[in-house]
């Protein structure tokens, strides 16, 4: 569990999620916004996928707090786990 608030700014079932933490619940302006993400699914042929992960950041320097977060080893880890979940059905 990783609470995190943000607003859903797109769902396109099976396609696309775009979320943003610029916004809390009700659409109220958080207090320092930090990044948009954007996953996308493409249907990739053979019964398989094509899962991108792109995320928008406010600044330079946010995206350099992001990275010295464990950006990319976490969102790795959370693709991993989403083909373990899919691959286990």
């Amino acid at each position: 569990e990783f609470p995190n608030r943000g607003v859903y700014l797109e769902v396109v079932e099976n396609e696309r999620l775009v979320f943003t933490d610029a916004f809390t619940a009700a659409w109220e302006p958080s207090e320092k916004p930090f990044m948009t993400g954007i996953l996308t699914f493409e249907d990739a042929g053979n019964g398989t996928t094509r899962y991108t992960a792109r995320v928008r950041h406010w600044s330079v320097a946010d995206r350099d707090r992001h990275e010295k977060m464990g950006f990319h080893a976490g969102w790795n880890r959370c693709a991993d786990q989403l083909e373990e979940l899919l691959l286990s059905r």
